[in-house]
């Protein structure tokens, strides 16, 4: 997948956010933002929670943000009065959007298209897509620039990929669906909830169908992953980087907050909320209208607010319900 490639010095940094760089040659080029525990050599990153201090010891990054009174050894570092919000900025100089390439057709020059794709007349492919065979895009279809489609999709109208979007083989995306729109990333700086830009991309495994009005948000720098023979009702969010196993059930009107990961055969009934960063072991159920605070281990069934175990839910719900009537009778005396 292609992308503006863009270079800074660290001391080109250093001078764009105002820090102080130490045991780095000012000179090292630096072309992209990682996390830790994935950077190298030309990689920044950052390191704004400090229980995250001993990854950032054995990290390979070429440069890393910090705060000025944390100590990382000799490691290369860029002193900053707010690493999160200077990790936001460096995403947005070095990872830079691409400007559309609109041609006069409605599927790009520099598109590759399977044998025997039927495309809508107002159907749209951007540059440097790549579509399998037998591919079907109806009316109002739009796929980005950078796209990968396996063979036998079906787009729906008005169903949108952004770029560097993957489709693995027979995905079925629904009428107004948006798979790789920005995750909902900001932070706050000097009073104002500052945009982090959302470089990454998501990646859809064979065999999955996505249903109408369904958001799906690309990673910050990474993927955002779907994985093979999960089924995804109307009106489901799923938040950037997270990552969804084999063959799960995503009922409509359930939300995932970034960075989740959930195993495989996972059912989230309808109207779930699921909090960031937490797992969901595989063969979990959770009950319709739950929100889920925290890891579940593998073969979890649990209901609520906040989710439980589901006979303990149902015990504490038949209490409740019983409440007024014991309320009486101790009046009574």
């Amino acid at each position: 997948m292609s992308r503006t490639l863009v270079t800074l010095t660290a001391q080109d940094l250093a001078e764009r956010l105002g820090g102080v760089l130490e045991h780095c040659p000012p000179d090292r080029v630096i072309s992209e933002v990682k996390p830790l525990e994935e950077a190298g050599a030309g990689s920044v990153s950052f390191l704004a929670n400090p229980k995250y201090a001993a990854k950032a010891r054995e990290s390979a990054a070429g440069l890393i943000l910090v705060e000025a009174t944390v100590d990382l050894g000799d490691h290369p570092v860029l002193r900053v009065q707010h690493p999160y919000g200077a990790f936001a900025q460096a995403i947005g100089w070095l990872h830079p959007e691409p400007e559309p390439a609109w041609g006069a057709a409605p599927v790009h020059p520099t598109a590759v298209l399977g044998e025997g794709c039927r495309l809508a007349p107002s159907a749209t492919v951007g540059a440097r897509t790549v579509l399998g065979k037998g591919c079907v895009l109806h009316p109002g279809v739009h796929i980005g620039e950078d796209c990968a489609l396996g063979d036998g999709c079906e787009l729906f109208s008005g169903a949108v990929l952004y770029r560097r979007t993957r489709l693995g083989n027979r995905v079925a995306i629904h009428a107004n669906s948006v798979v790789g729109s920005d995750g909902y990333g900001y932070v706050l700086m000097e009073g104002r909830h500052a945009k982090i830009p959302q470089v990454g991309w998501v990646e859809v495994g064979d065999d999955v169908e996505i249903g109408a009005c369904v958001c799906i948000d690309r990673g910050v720098l990474g993927p955002t992953r779907i994985g093979e023979g999960t089924k995804i009702d109307n009106q489901v969010q799923v938040g950037h980087n997270v990552q969804v196993g084999k063959h799960c059930l995503l009922v409509s009107q359930t939300g995932i907050s970034g960075s989740t990961r959930l195993g495989d055969y996972v059912t989230l009934a309808g109207k779930v909320g699921v909090v960031g960063h937490i797992e969901i072991g595989s063969r979990s159920v959770v009950g319709g209208n739950s929100v889920v605070a925290k890891s579940l281990p593998e073969g979890s069934f649990v209901t609520g607010f906040p989710a439980r175990p589901h006979r303990e839910w149902t015990e504490a719900q038949a209490a409740l319900n019983r409440l007024p009537r014991f309320m009486k009778q101790l009046r009574k005396g």
